[in-house]
């Protein structure tokens, strides 16, 4: 037997991450290998995640691992050289907590002024849904009664191992047909399965005299303590699972009816509970489900995975205590706010019906421009695409209106397991993309591991600055086989449709000449092994190293395509690391030398008669689009619910406007000037004048100061006049607070100049009846929202010259007895002079 002693330096000791490397290197021997924490005594199987888990190993406890077998000389120096130079640098800080009661952020004041009554929570999946309040109840094994009685302990051996064997084939029949989000509980699941420790644990409970069902709910119980007795937040969730697979197992053995896990729902359904395990959460009925609250539990819980792939509304971390009496009643979760309103007065219902009424007008109007091409005002063609992380997205990506996929991130598909995934892995992966894109392009970015995304397996070591450190083409030399079984799934599943390969990360010529080398050589193989391929599939590079700019004309002899990552090039260009908040205000994608780069590198191509493509976080910005609009971007790829606003933004635009704007963009001096051109420059691009129809509503039945500010506000969101309809009308209440803009006679005139407010604009409510509004009351509104950077002292002239007309009976019969919304128009354009 060999030994050795060693401190633990982990911050959070020994949790799932690190457990997992140790498991990983030790299994790869014979010998048995023990860990023992010298300071609670307890000793673990260092084979298993679990076993190691349970010894309860915390920064700077003293452990002694124990080898013994046929290999324990190599096994001793291997796991020796991996604790005394890698096991340190394996952790990563854990998930903070998020917000505690105190640190939520205000709420908007439409609603907080509603003084509804309401238990906040943290939000981990948006959205809004109303139903009856049920306490839900995840498996309690100290409830279960009335068990099975043992039988002999052949039999008792037998129906578990029987049951064992039914389980883990489930979860692979279940891993073969489940979506994304559910195959990453499946394989959690499956790994609790396949625990050497969890199997001996459950063998060792079932001892002379006890059943099945004894030994399997006390190895349930084992564990439940040992996780949620750890330090780790991360880990305390994993307790959910363990309850699940032990559940699951008893249903196995014994039969459903006898273990039922079913939660019926009778309607539209609002759920509590301490918390849910994942199998009971895909067991609810998600048509009747409309909300989830979870009073422990936090983000990255498999039942909150699960929640937010469905688009259920769930807060975590809520007081049940809060919710006092009311199961049984009407809640509404709102998992944008991160609130759960306990008594849906009117007001409140008025406020959510409003809000349905805005998200159902986007809805309609963005519908109709998901099956066009993007397109420009003059007819200039700009291909609008998705990003990607797993094939299961392509299909929702091309419905949403994706004309390619611009970026698929397969290093998403090597992270969190516990190996590699094979070539018939990807390729299956890539086929089932190919087939949702039926005949559109699929851009696959080779993996970008290493640095900033650790994958444990390849145990790369912790860098002090990753982003400039060993990642994406910079390993592929010492991981080759990897890479080449990426480039060999590509290649056969380019036969099916229309795939390109794109290499990340590049920064120099001879990157891609090996690059090259290597492919040739995988071509040649897939010849000789005559499995057919596109011959000609294209090969392109990420633009995100700012060296690449300044060759990107011998690039272009050598590649087909480029797509700049827009994100990376920024904070390359710019020396920032965009995570630290010291310097963030130095991350900023307008600064005119980065517009100049990108610049460069479009006209560069396009000279070279290549294509050239954007798939950073930049392509989604709405306000930024006329400068990329301007560059003549080949393509803009983003994430797919940004498509079709986009398309329906680039519509809008005229390329040839766009590419002055970009000049003089380019003569700026800083962000900030370039800020105020943009700014300008949506204000010009508007064709629609400062009072018009569509900003002009008649006898509507608004009841309070609050929904008539909300109205406007959100009319002014739907009119694309302003992004962000909550912080203008928040603008709009400041100026309230200094004094009331009733002006008497029926009359009230709120008004800000924000920056919230991209279109200037006189938008005009006459209500039904009249409401109170400040010390008047009011039935008359007329509302005045400039924009910040607007001239001078506009929004004061037309205030006050507003302030004066309504002084006037003649000027306030005409607006109170007009007859259509054209009417009062045109009184308010002759009035202000504005026509």
């Amino acid at each position: 037997m060999k030994t050795f002693t060693f401190t633990c330096e982990l911050p959070n000791g020994v949790h799932a991450r690190p457990a997992n490397h140790v498991e990983t290197l030790c299994n790869n021997f014979t010998s048995e290998i023990k860990w023992t924490n010298e300071r609670t005594g307890i000793t673990g199987n260092a084979k298993s995640v679990l076993s190691l888990i349970g010894t309860d190993t915390l920064y700077k406890d003293s452990c002694t691992i124990s080898i013994e077998g046929a290999d324990e000389g190599e096994a001793y120096e291997k796991v020796k050289q991996f604790i005394d130079t890698e096991f340190e640098h394996c952790d990563a800080p854990l998930e903070t907590g998020g917000e505690d009661a105190g640190e939520f952020l205000p709420l908007p004041r439409n609603f907080s002024n509603l003084q509804a009554e309401h238990v906040r929570g943290r939000a981990v999946s948006g959205g809004f849904g109303q139903g009856v309040l049920v306490r839900v109840g995840a498996v309690n094994f100290d409830s279960l009664t009335d068990l099975p009685a043992a039988k002999s302990a052949k039999e008792e051996e037998a129906q578990l191992q029987v049951g064992f064997e039914a389980l883990a084939r489930t979860f692979k029949v279940q891993l073969a047909s489940a979506a994304a989000t559910e195959a990453d509980v499946v394989k959690a699941h499956l790994a609790i399965v396949r625990d050497v420790e969890f199997k001996a644990t459950l063998d060792g409970n079932l001892t002379d005299g006890a059943s099945a069902a004894e030994a399997v709910i006390a190895t349930a119980k084992h564990y439940s303590a040992q996780l949620q007795n750890s330090a780790s937040a991360y880990m305390r969730e994993r307790e959910l699972d363990i309850r699940d697979v032990c559940f699951q197992l008893l249903q196995a053995i014994y039969g459903e009816e006898k273990f039922s896990n079913q939660l019926t729902l009778k309607g539209p359904t609002v759920c509590v509970a301490d918390d849910l395990t994942p199998s009971q959460f895909l067991e609810l009925d998600k048509s009747l489900l409309k909300g989830l609250i979870l009073t422990r539990g936090g983000s990255t819980s498999h039942t909150v995975i699960l929640a937010r792939s469905f688009a259920i509304p769930t807060l975590v971390g809520v007081d049940e205590a809060e919710l006092g009496d009311k199961l049984g009643a009407q809640v509404l979760v709102d998992g944008d706010l991160g609130l759960v309103v306990t008594d849906i007065t009117e007001p409140v219902a008025r406020y959510y019906e409003q809000e349905q009424r805005v998200q159902d007008a986007v809805k309609d109007r963005q519908a109709a421009f998901r099956d066009q091409k993007g397109m420009t005002a003059d007819g200039k063609p700009v291909e609008l695409a998705a990003n990607i992380a797993h094939s299961i997205e392509a299909f929702p990506a091309f419905k949403n209106g994706a004309e390619a996929i611009g970026l698929f991130r397969t290093e998403m598909l090597y992270m969190d397991r516990t190996s590699a995934p094979d070539e018939d892995e990807l390729y299956n992966i890539y086929c089932q993309a190919i087939e949702a894109a039926e005949g559109k392009s699929i851009i696959i970015r080779t993996i970008d591991i290493g640095g900033d995304k650790p994958v444990d397996y390849l145990k790369i070591p912790a860098e002090n600055n990753p982003f400039l450190g060993y990642r994406a083409v910079r390993i592929y030399e010492e991981f080759s086989d990897l890479f080449k079984e990426q480039l060999r799934s590509i290649l056969r599943a380019s036969a099916h449709g229309s795939l390109k390969i794109m290499i990340p990360m590049i920064s120099s010529l001879e990157e891609i000449l090996w690059v090259k080398d290597v492919l040739a050589e995988i071509r040649q193989d897939l010849r000789k092994e005559h499995i057919p391929f596109d011959e000609k599939i294209p090969l392109g590079i990420m633009v995100e190293v700012p060296s690449v700019a300044f060759i990107i004309d011998q690039c272009c002899e050598e590649v087909d395509f480029f797509s700049i990552g827009s994100n990376d090039l920024t904070q390359y260009l710019m020396a920032v690391d965009r995570d630290n908040a010291k310097v963030t205000k130095h991350y900023n994608s307008l600064n005119p030398a980065f517009l100049r780069t990108l610049d460069h590198i479009v006209s560069s191509v396009h000279r070279h008669g290549k294509w050239v493509g954007l798939c950073g976080e930049l392509g989604a910005k709405g306000s930024v689009l006329p400068l990329l609009i301007g560059m003549g971007l080949d393509e803009i790829s983003m994430s797919a619910p940004s498509i079709p606003a986009t398309k329906e933004r680039v519509s809008k635009l005229d390329s040839r406007e766009c590419r002055i704007l970009l000049n003089k963009a380019m003569e700026c001096r800083t962000s900030l000037e370039v800020e105020h051109l943009l700014a300008q420059f949506r204000m010009e691009q508007s064709d629609a004048p400062l009072v018009s129809q569509e900003c002009i509503t008649l006898d509507v039945d608004l009841r309070s100061k609050e929904e008539v500010i909300k109205t406007l506000s959100d009319n002014l969101f739907l009119a694309g006049r302003c992004r962000y309809r909550d912080k203008l009308a928040d603008d709009l209440w400041a100026r309230e607070d200094v004094f009331s803009t009733g002006l008497g006679f029926g009359f009230a005139i709120p008004h800000t100049k924000s920056e919230h407010i991209e279109q200037s604009a006189i938008s005009v409510s006459r209500l039904a009846q009249p409401i109170q509004w400040g010390d008047e009351e009011a039935q008359f509104i007329i509302m005045l929202t400039l924009n910040k950077h607007a001239a001078g002292d506009q929004h004061m002239k037309i205030f006050s010259k507003l302030a004066r007309r309504i002084m006037q009976e003649e000027f306030r019969k005409k607006l109170m007895n007009a007859g259509s919304v054209a009417d009062v128009e045109a009184t308010l354009k002759k009035e202000l002079e504005l026509s």
